[in-house]
């Protein structure tokens, strides 16, 4: 053989591999898939630092850490309680099972259930760019939007906080509800519509906030499916339009509508059980100029990602009317505008869904403290995105600029946004880092001066905590929780008259159902500790009508039991706290009480395995005799 043909053949086979190499990326279903695995790296790439993250105290031990139906894992149990609870004022049974899930897979790891959240948000941005690949037929356009989707900082919020994962489920399933109705819309039956029912439905379950779906459907019909205004040079199908004017387009979304209304009365209904509703304590003209202008402020933050916190807190006073005239007039522009732009019509939609998904989070009714929140704009921005990416496109088309040219651009703001929410990641560390940074980027919070006060309490620092509470109580004289955690303070130091009277204000005024027990709870501590034990009876009875299954509390019934030589009473107690939340303090006690009535063996039983349990046997018994001996057992701290 020559050397020549020798020297050809490896050139041959190079040949051959660049032309299957070329053919695989001309494929578009396996260049749909590389675009599906880019957004995936990119997310997990951007999030990573969440692993190095534990939960906060706002939210997360309430919903998880100190949640001992989630603790618990997934049980029957905690399923039964999850659709019949309005916890933490909340209707989220799907939600609720998430976090189980994770606690029976992972226990308490915070890294493991902060992943699962960047895993959820990875799978809502491969659907985005997937649904509107398949709905307007632009790959690189619906890329750039589901990109800045995945990585603006906005959305760490609704990632980064354990808590919130109710935002990045119920967005999931809006997302695929959204997919499934094109392929509905593409031959329309019944075990189509099915699906979309089924996947709006378990949206709603997991959080009542895209309760705007159906509406967002009809601007799906307006545009990409271009099924409302049928006009010849329309490329779908013919008659499709006719339709609408049998009302049919009306007709089909009934039964969506009925769902979301059904979800809004179970919503409501749960917040206002739980004296989450703040509607009272605004004037209904604030609260229509603190829409107006969050609005504005919500398009800033899309354009400029700066001074992210989880707390904007809510004016107490109207805005000065040159800020809120300005706000309204932008608005009315850009509507008048967009309206007007009737060959555009990604325009129009990409505005009203930016508008309209943000309508049940803008505050016209007042759900908790805030004016605004960076998880309230997690789907709306979605709007945003597609109108200005869809904009530069046929801009950039109608001048004939290079699409290499709008890489460079593009390229350079993903990664600028990639970096900002790596950054972002890193201020939900930690409670301290978390609420420290909140206070310093924000004015009169006083939830934030509530929290570190907290954290400085958490961390045997009583006295720079007080500050904080009487900062909080500075800034708003009726704040509950500064309130109560002074009485903490000054249980602490044994001014039991003035910690009775000020937890007694708080179970008297205060709307929260859990707040409630606890200053309940609080309040029998002190009376037990000053021997008043038909009180202290009376006030951890109310503790447990509020708020069932309360291991603390069911413990402190049972000690005055057995204080009182109703050793069969204690016995039944421990066994009920042990039942909700098994700790080497309870069964040491249930120990003590079976011994005192005799059952030694049983005594001895339940005591070894206390001392198998416990990662310290010495202290636990050192509490449990404290406890017995009604010294002053820690009265619950109360969260914001």
């Amino acid at each position: 053989m020559s050397s020549s043909s020798s020297a050809a053949s490896p050139s041959r086979l190079e040949g051959a591999r660049v032309s299957a190499s070329s053919e695989w990326f001309r494929s578009p279903g396996k260049r749909a898939l590389l675009f599906c695995l880019l957004l995936t790296v990119v997310v997990l790439v951007s999030y990573n630092p969440v692993v190095h993250n534990g939960f906060v105290n706002y939210d997360d031990l309430g919903y998880i850490a100190d949640n001992p139906h989630v603790s618990a894992g997934l049980t029957w149990a905690t399923v039964k309680w999850a659709f019949s609870t309005y916890y933490q004022a909340n209707w989220i049974p799907l939600s609720w099972l998430s976090h189980a899930l994770d606690c029976e897979l992972f226990g308490l790891n915070p890294a493991a259930h902060h992943y699962v959240s960047v895993l959820l948000h990875a799978a809502s941005a491969v659907v985005l760019f997937l649904l509107l690949q398949r709905a307007t037929g632009f790959r690189w356009r619906s890329l750039m939007v589901a990109a800045l989707f995945a990585l603006h900082p906005i959305n760490v919020e609704s990632v980064a906080w354990a808590a919130e994962r109710k935002n990045g489920l119920s967005v999931l399933f809006f997302l695929l509800a959204l997919y499934a109705y094109g392929w509905y819309t593409r031959k329309p039956m019944l075990s189509r519509y099915a699906v979309v029912f089924f996947l709006f439905a378990l949206g709603l379950l997991s959080k009542s906030q895209i309760i705007t779906f159906p509406f967002v459907l009809w601007l799906w019909d307006y545009w990409p499916l271009c099924r409302i205004f049928h006009s010849a040079a329309s490329d779908t199908p013919a008659g499709t339009s006719s339709r609408l004017w049998k009302g049919w387009l009306v007709l089909e979304k009934v039964p969506l509508l009925l769902l979301s209304a059904a979800s809004a009365v179970v919503t409501m209904k749960a917040e206002r059980a739980g004296g989450a509703v703040k509607t009272s304590q605004y004037s209904l003209l604030l609260r229509l100029e603190t829409a107006v202008i969050s609005y504005v402020h919500y398009i800033g933050k899309a354009l400029w990602p700066s001074k992210l916190v989880a707390l904007y807190p809510h004016a107490t006073k109207l805005y000065p009317a040159w800020q809120v005239v300005g706000a309204a007039l932008l608005l009315l522009l850009i509507t008048a505008l967009v309206l007007r732009a009737r060959d555009q019509r990604y325009l129009a939609v990409g505005w009203f869904w930016f508008l309209g998904t943000l309508v049940p989070m803008i505050g016209l009714v007042q759900v908790g403290p805030q004016a605004m929140a960076d998880r309230f704009a997690h789907l709306p921005l979605i709007g945003l995105f597609l109108m200005s990416i869809w904009l530069v496109a046929d801009w950039a088309k109608a001048h004939q600029v290079s699409a290499r040219w709008l890489a460079v651009p593009a390229v350079s703001c993903l990664v600028a946004l990639g970096a900002v929410t790596y950054h972002q990641v890193g201020y939900w560390h930690d409670p301290e880092t978390f609420w420290r940074r909140t206070l310093a980027l924000t004015q009169d919070n006083y939830i934030a001066e509530d929290n570190v006060g907290a954290i400085l309490s958490d961390q045997g620092r009583p006295d720079e905590a007080a500050l904080r509470f009487r900062a909080a109580l500075a800034i708003k004289p009726d704040d509950l929780t500064a309130r109560m955690n002074l009485a903490r303070y000054e249980h602490g130091r044994g001014n039991l008259p003035a910690a009775i009277e000020m937890y007694r204000f708080v179970a008297d005024h205060v709307a929260s159902v859990d707040s409630r027990s606890v200053a309940y709870h609080n309040l029998g501590v002190v009376y037990r500790q000053m021997g008043e034990s038909v009180e202290a009876k009376q006030c951890f009875e109310t503790a447990l009508r509020l708020e069932p299954d309360q291991p603390m509390t069911i413990t402190e019934l049972g000690l005055i039991a057995q204080n009182n030589g109703d050793l069969p009473e204690a016995i039944r107690q421990y066994s009920h706290a042990i039942a909700v939340q098994p700790t080497d303090v309870s069964y040491l006690l249930l120990a003590q009480a079976l011994q005192q009535e005799g059952r030694l063996d049983e005594g001895k039983a339940i005591f070894e395995h206390a001392a198998r349990l416990s990662p310290s046997l010495p202290q636990a018994q050192k509490t449990a005799e404290l406890l017995l001996t009604a010294g002053p057992s820690r009265p619950a701290l109360a969260r914001p």
